[in-house]
């Protein structure tokens, strides 16, 4: 796990002004990495870092000759339309460059002229997957998520037995995942509905988000060789936003006996910031198991683990209707919840994933599942603030929400601060519901 060092001074500030004084998700202490280029241009995708409300283009200040020796290297790395081949070489060279990039940009660095002219406004940027995504798997940490939706569904045996011995996962589909700021079109699929005998194909009248973690791979490990729990997180590049749409109708008919499909593979949205797994270091908080609970098998166990297993991110979901748009009307706060609040950490999922032999690769998405904590208004999804669409949810103009409707916009926030740490942010994950295509 990454150690506190001078990178996560929160006495630092940056020469770029909009990153300091608090309010911007991306100070000098954060740094994250994305896939950019100019708004309506056909320049090549290149990777760039988050800077106050600019983007460092890390293929100008490469040319430029500010990095030097495994710094240069890894910057060199980011000049591609992927972010893959500088994930693969691994937490000596991810360190090396986000030292480098922290001393380039603070106030007073020598770099500062060099380095203005490689600023590109992140309102004047468009934004790509930040990597090559080869396999994605979606995980179900949340205990809290897991008993809600089981009560609705199982009243008397809401969590299935094997919940606290294994974190439970499905292959998903890694073609379907777009970055932040796209529509996707209501999904058609079979419905069972209450009473018929036969299911009908047709648009989701359920459709739903939730709310999770992506935990992107870094190094990856050989075919037939597991990753210890205690060096996983050498293998975890960082951490993103990710809605995964949902079809509740859908997924009630499909999911037995071998889980979801048609109701989760038609979209998932990633956004466009990865936080290292350094820059969240400050925030690393003790993961523990209630003692009444089967404690984790060795391989998913480690002293490490349990002193700061767990990373306190606080996660935001917002909605914002169509007609809250046109009224000029901000998103509305539905849920917020903390990632702390997982049966199951980052460290455990790598380890898992691969204990049978399984290889991981640069650029694989793991998602966490949705992140419910143990309140209601914790929930991170419709499916659990609406308890199945049997109540709705208000918003603050007087409109009801059981379920999406067109036009629903979903905003997806997250954030660290804690005292003596500086605060740092994810930026938005933003997706639109469009209508069902006529077709």
């Amino acid at each position: 796990m990454a150690e506190l060092n001078e990178t996560h001074d929160p006495a630092l500030s940056s020469w770029v002004d909009s990153a300091n004084g608090g309010a911007s998700d991306f100070p000098v202490q954060n740094l994250p990495f994305g896939v950019f280029r100019r708004l309506g241009s056909q320049e090549a995708w290149r990777g760039g870092v988050a800077i106050g409300d600019q983007i460092l283009d890390l293929g100008a200040a490469h040319a430029a000759g500010v990095f030097s020796a495994e710094s240069a290297r890894a910057a060199a790395a980011c000049t591609q339309t992927s972010l893959n081949a500088y994930m693969a070489m691994g937490p000596a060279a991810w360190s090396a460059l986000r030292l480098a990039l922290s001393r380039a940009l603070r106030k007073g660095s020598a770099q500062t002229e060099r380095l203005r002219g490689c600023l590109v406004a992140q309102a004047q940027a468009e934004y790509a997957v930040p990597a090559r995504i080869g396999d994605y798997t979606d995980f179900y940490t949340s205990i809290h998520h897991a008993t809600s939706v089981g009560r609705l569904y199982r009243p008397d045996h809401p969590l299935l037995p094997n919940y606290k011995w294994v974190p439970i996962g499905y292959h998903g589909r890694a073609s379907s995942i777009g970055v932040s700021g796209l529509g996707y079109a209501r999904p058609r699929g079979q419905i069972l509905r209450a009473g018929a005998t036969a299911p009908e194909l047709a648009p989701s009248e359920r459709m739903d988000y939730e709310l999770e973690i992506a935990v992107f791979i870094g190094r990856g490990n050989e075919l037939g060789r597991p990753i210890p729990v205690a060096q996983a997180e050498s293998h975890v590049f960082g951490l993103a936003l990710f809605n995964d749409w949902s079809a509740r109708d859908f997924q009630s008919w499909e999911y037995q006996p071998l889980g979801p499909f048609l109701s989760k593979n038609f979209a998932s949205t990633l956004s466009p910031w990865i936080v290292t797994m350094e820059a969240l270091a400050p925030y690393r908080k003790a993961w523990t198991r209630p003692p009444e609970d089967p404690q984790p098998l060795p391989y998913l166990d480690a002293p490490g683990l349990r002193e700061t297993g767990a990373i306190d991110i606080e996660l935001e979901v917002l909605l914002q209707t169509r007609r809250m748009r046109e009224a000029g009307l901000a998103p509305a706060r539905v849920s917020l919840g903390n990632f702390a609040d997982s049966y199951w950490t980052v460290s455990q999922l790598v380890a898992h994933h691969t204990v049978n032999g399984c290889n991981l690769q640069s650029g694989d998405l793991l998602g966490s599942g949705t992140q419910s904590g143990p309140l209601p208004q914790q929930a991170g999804s419709l499916l659990e603030l609406s308890r199945n669409g049997q109540q709705a949810i208000s918003l603050p103009d007087g409109q009801t929400r059981r379920f999406l409707e067109d036009g629903d916009a979903v905003f997806m926030r997250g954030w660290c601060s804690r005292p003596g740490a500086a605060r740092i942010g994810f930026g938005d994950c933003v997706g639109t519901l469009l209508p069902a295509d006529p077709s």
